[in-house]
């Protein structure tokens, strides 16, 4: 994963640290680095092996067995997908505030098993998923009864409670047993990030061939069973590094402090900011705080005015404040500041999403309808399969870029990481932009094929297949592998370096939440343009049928909206300021406090 110089320095690095007010001496941490990653990744990969082996092929297995239209499949999907994103916040926030890192993967894994479990039983007994239905009209088959439905959602429920603890979480675990003190420890955790996604990336493209293959072909039965078995085995991983683990604990609600910002804020609007705030405004440090000392910057100065003293405000002996929710420190205003500054950052990210969220949903549809024979052979590539492409480019970047671009870039740029990680992010949201507008051109092509030269002999339930070869799906597929490769892995970086020390569990949440309202953002543009445009004259652009609809007219839609969210992008780029740089009229509070005290001595 690191050099072996990375290796030898991190494996047993130890650390000590001492307060000069106080001369207290801390508890010694052992950072094993590199020892413990064979548990948290091998954790991951399992997990995800179990997690996507049953996810990947669920909108095939919604409407070829329980009887669900594709549109009805799809939208809860979408809606399971958002409701999982978006309960990643409150597991960061619970993992942040009450129980830690370690205690929240331990309890959130061993519930996402229970789900998978719970799930593979609706294949296995007949009475857990209606009869199976041959007809081609699917409007015609007997769906789901109520019990039936009540009993695959309990799994879909525990799948979320599992993965509102653990995708927020093994990021920053993995992160956290490598010392951000030393400069090996900095260069492991950047690796980390890199082969993390390397990792879950080769335990996506198991899941959505070989899984994916018994699924189809084999057995729903076997192939549902198979996942339970990988997260069982990702348990097991998990808890046998526990005695290796730095386990960082909880300091409290980080949110709070934030909270605090913004109320203080509001009820001192009216009060008018020093010349000089760096200078005058409430200055305190806890402490035994994790979180880095900030400088202070002029964005957002309307949050400065918490830290405005007056004369109703107290200070404790130890120079706090006595009522937190009657004044902040400056300490806590930048602290809060790096949380509102990601906002921008992070709503560009929402549009990125929908254009890869339709490289994994639609190319299905596609394929299915298109010729998946490898050359004269009669073996078809499943539908399902597909995306194995877009995880293909990513796994064979990701190294080419750690070890080879990065010090490139690094030589050139003199940047740690070869590149800002906002250079990073834009450049994978440009590639969804390529990537959106190649699948319109790919979709035009096959749908045109589909009637001039229909392909002899293959059939499908949807309607008549094409002759173009699915394999013309490999390269708006490998764009978007690109596209993850760039933005999704910058997100991650960017997050937790953005964001203060103690939030990191949720600083994780964020990508998530993130694919939480593309999720829901994606339904509702989803439900929009089928009921808009079944009432046209040019008839529905996303009909069960795709031959019959207008596929290429949404991925120019998507396009269009990601050349927008470009520009977006790069007007937020231009005005992010990253946590810890200071404004060219700003100083630091230690430089300052220093210059005030000279002058009156």
């Amino acid at each position: 994963m690191s050099s072996n110089k990375i290796d030898a320095m991190e494996n047993n690095e130890k650390t000590t640290s001492f307060r000069d007010d106080d001369n207290e001496k801390e508890p010694e941490i052992n950072y094993r680095g590199v020892k413990a990653m064979p548990f948290i990744i091998g954790n991951e990969t399992f997990e995800k092996l179990g997690a996507i082996g049953t996810l990947s092929n669920l909108l095939i297995y919604l409407t070829s067995v329980f009887n669900m239209s594709h549109i009805s499949a799809a939208t809860l999907i979408n809606v399971f997908n958002g409701t999982t994103n978006f309960a990643t916040l409150l597991g960061a926030f619970l993992s942040d505030t009450y129980f830690g890192r370690y205690k929240t993967l331990g309890f959130s894994s061993i519930t996402s098993f229970l789900g998978l479990f719970v799930i593979s039983l609706t294949a296995v007994f007949k009475k857990l998923h209606p009869p199976h239905c041959d007809l081609k009209d699917i409007s015609q088959c007997i769906g789901p009864t109520g019990w039936q439905m009540a009993f695959l959602l309990s799994g879909f429920g525990l799948l979320i409670i599992g993965a509102a603890g653990i995708r927020p979480c093994n990021l920053a675990f993995g992160a956290d047993q490598f010392n951000p003190k030393t400069e090996s420890g900095k260069r492991g955790i950047n690796s980390f990030f890199n082969w993390y996604f390397f990792t879950l990336t080769f335990a996506q493209m198991v899941s959505v061939t070989l899984v994916v293959y018994v699924q189809s072909d084999i057995s729903w039965s076997i192939g549902l069973a198979i996942p339970a078995i990988f997260m069982l085995i990702s348990c097991f991983l998990f808890f046998g590094g526990t005695k290796i683990y730095v386990k960082v604990k909880p300091e409290g609600s980080p949110l709070t402090s934030v909270a605090q910002v913004l109320v203080v804020s509001t009820k001192k609007r009216r009060l008018k900011l020093p010349e000089q705030p760096w200078k005058s405004l409430f200055n305190y440090i806890p402490l035994r705080s994790i979180n880095s000392k900030l400088p202070y910057t002029n964005q957002f100065r309307f949050l400065d005015k918490s830290a405005i003293v007056t004369p109703e405000d107290q200070i404790k002996s130890d120079g706090s404040a006595a009522n937190p929710w009657n004044l902040c420190s400056v300490q806590q205003v930048q602290e809060a500041k790096c949380v509102v500054r990601v906002i921008p950052i992070w709503a560009a990210a929402i549009v990125y999403h929908i254009a890869i969220t339709q490289q994994q949903q639609f190319v299905v549809y596609q394929a299915l309808q298109s010729n998946r024979h490898l050359g004269n052979s009669n073996f078809q590539i499943p539908a399902a399969t597909y995306t194995i492409f877009s995880m293909l480019s990513l796994t064979l970047w990701i190294p080419i870029y750690d070890r080879i671009v990065v010090p490139l870039l690094r030589r050139i740029t003199g940047k740690e990481g070869g590149i800002t990680i906002l250079q990073r992010m834009g450049f994978g949201i440009f590639l969804t932009v390529l990537s959106s507008l190649v699948s319109a051109f790919i979709e035009e092509r096959r749908r045109k094929l589909v009637f001039t030269n229909p392909a002899l002999g293959l059939h499908s339930e949807r309607g008549l297949v094409s002759s173009m070869s699915a394999l013309w799906l490999v390269p708006q597929l490998s764009l978007a592998g690109l596209a993850e490769a760039f933005c999704a892995i910058g997100q991650v970086e960017f997050y937790y370096k953005q964001f203060p020390e103690n939030m990191r569990s949720i600083a994780g949440a964020f990508l998530f939440l993130g694919m939480a309202a593309s999720s829901y953002l994606n339904s509702f543009l989803i439900s929009i343009v089928h009921h808009t445009t079944g009432k046209a004259k040019t008839g529905n652009w996303l009909p069960e049928d795709l031959n019959k609809g207008k596929l290429d007219y949404f991925y120019f839609l998507i396009t269009a909206l990601g050349i927008l969210n470009v520009v977006y992008f790069i007007i937020c780029a231009r005005w992010y300021k990253y946590k810890g740089s200071d404004d060219t009229s700003s100083v630091t509070l230690e430089m300052e406090r220093k210059k005030v005290e000279k002058h009156f001595v």
